[in-house]
């Protein structure tokens, strides 16, 4: 077996638009490996190929060069598909259907015998907390709310392999913990999850590992410490037992009674300290602000030459 979920090599997709038909380039050689079992975040701008990369792995699209396997399986074979589950950024129902109705239809598609679909709707329908409105009609449901039925028609199959475009989108902050939560259980039953998204704090927290994805180009790829490292941005220093009126390198934070706050660069530390230590001051707490995602990603897209 493979211990691959994806491979691609030099995946490459060019559309042609406007009047003339001018060649516009999608996805520009992409060179990736997912592996069994984790949780892999996509991530990069409007634009930046995310969703054209899922919907040539699902078939949706052709590439206009390169290879891809899916489980092992050439993506150019529908078997490929055969064990995967994917839910595009705007799914499309059958609103007139309920939601019951429509997973039967989808199960149906996926070739699943009327005895197991039954019991296999009615959990998934209980795990995303849509139990209660199993028989409503579709169109009386929130945005959330079909992306969680989206959520029951990608798993319906048991799936090996997960594939989510934006699944955050739309969800209040219930519905995007529930989500979370349902991510890291299909990781721990075994599966591989490749997600994109733009809730960074979501892919930071979840994601073994995460590829950053700018105009078709894959420019970063690794796991969260390796990409966002260990550089501080500044500290924050707390201080008791000095005045408010001492006058100290950095940023006067709020702080509360009898304690000094002050933010401050990483090169100016020490000669805060020993500036606070010298007044006769007691250091309380030193806390570090590292990098996130995000700025790694906004910087990447700001300045492509000095990071590449």
């Amino acid at each position: 077996m493979t211990e691959l979920a994806i491979r691609t090599r030099g995946l490459r997709k060019v559309y042609r638009t406007g009047f003339w038909m001018r060649p516009f380039v999608g996805l520009e050689g992409l060179d990736l490996d997912v592996h069994r079992g984790e949780i892999f975040g996509f991530v990069g701008p409007n634009g930046a190929g995310k969703t054209t990369t899922m919907k040539i792995l699902t078939g949706l699209q052709c590439a206009s060069a390169g290879e891809a396997d899916i489980l092992g399986v050439p993506f150019r074979d529908p078997a490929s598909r055969s064990r995967l589950g994917f839910l595009p950024e705007r799914p499309y129902f059958y609103v007139h259907l309920s939601a019951r109705e429509l997973l039967h239809f989808y199960g149906q598609l996926f070739s699943l015998p009327a005895a197991a679909r039954g019991p296999r709707i009615d959990a998934l329908l209980e795990r995303v907390g849509l139990a209660g409105f199993a028989d409503t009609p579709l169109r009386e449901y929130s945005k959330g709310m079909l992306q969680r039925v989206g959520l029951c028609q990608t798993l319906l199959h048991d799936p090996d392999l997960i594939i989510l475009d934006e699944p955050m989108s739309g969800l209040d902050p219930l519905g995007r913990a529930l989500v979370r939560d349902l991510i890291l259980e299909e990781r721990e039953a075994g599966r591989t999850v490749f997600f994109s998204s733009h809730v960074l704090s979501d892919v930071e927290s979840l994601c073994d590992r995460v590829g950053v994805i700018i105009k078709g180009e894959l420019r970063s790829l690794g796991a969260v410490s390796e990409l966002v490292g260990d550089r501080v941005k500044h500290f924050d220093c707390t201080f008791a037992g000095l005045s408010d009126s001492l006058s100290l390198s950095g940023e006067r934070l709020p702080a509360e009674a009898g304690r000094v706050r002050v933010r401050v660069q990483p090169e100016a530390l020490d000669r805060l300290l020993k500036e606070a230590l010298g007044a006769g001051g007691q250091v309380v707490q030193v806390q570090p602000s590292r990098l996130t995602l995000e700025e790694v990603l906004v910087d990447e897209i700001q300045h492509p030459q000095e990071n590449g």
